[in-house]
């Protein structure tokens, strides 16, 4: 799979995050973990344990791969396993995915593709049922979903209950509809914080929020 910008801006806006908030974040598992970009971008920025599931062996090598080659080998540790069958003998303070999300959407022919991007494998409601599993008590859990799963997903949430604390809607220019949303959550009911992002302007270049956000993970 590509790395995806959408992906990038997850991982250095979840980075950005765990530090303005102080977020407590010494032990992070990022669960369906691909190649390992979320993994890598995080470990970047803090100081935490990160912990990677990936079931898929081709992605789950490449990502043990890429951990072994990275300058935070030693907080990186990764698992080939089904996250609905992962049971560690810890709680995490702060869970974070980029899940198979296009539930019912149209399907390629390339089944690694299917696993990956549609939730033929976990769907939100298990993905939620693990995240109440492994979250610490006070711990918080991130996500990355499309926009029109954003809602479903919050009101799924509250009856666990975790509340929304921080949304952010990605959209390709300020022209164009919302496609992403990054959400926080928690089990404490706070004010939400709203916040947009535009990826370019209308002649293409890009917007100064994205770059600021990125220019510590873009060359």
């Amino acid at each position: 799979m590509k790395v995806c910008t959408d992906a990038c801006i997850f991982g250095a806006f979840v980075a950005g995050q765990i530090n303005k908030k102080q977020l407590m974040a010494e032990s992070i598992i990022d669960i369906g973990t691909g190649t390992g970009l979320l993994s890598l971008m995080v470990a970047q920025k803090t100081t935490g344990i990160i912990d990677a599931i990936e079931m898929d062996e081709a992605a789950f090598e490449q990502a043990k791969h890429n951990f072994e080659e990275s300058p935070w080998r030693e907080r990186l540790n990764i698992f080939n396993s089904d996250a609905r069958l992962f049971y560690p003998r810890k709680k995490y303070h702060c869970i974070i995915s980029n899940p198979p999300f296009f539930e019912g959407d149209l399907k390629s022919a390339n089944y690694k593709k299917n696993t990956s991007k549609h939730d033929t494998t976990l769907t939100l409601e298990q993905l939620l049922y693990v995240i109440n599993r492994l979250l610490a008590p006070n711990g918080t859990f991130a996500l990355l979903l499309p926009y029109h799963r954003v809602d479903s997903f919050i009101a799924t949430a509250l009856s666990s209950p975790y509340f929304l604390n921080e949304l952010l809607l990605i959209q390709h220019t300020k022209e164009h509809p919302f496609f992403r949303g990054i959400l926080f959550f928690s089990r404490e009911e706070t004010t939400v914080a709203g916040n947009e992002l535009a990826i370019k302007n209308e002649d293409g270049s890009y917007t100064i929020e994205f770059i600021r956000l990125m220019e510590d993970y873009y060359l």
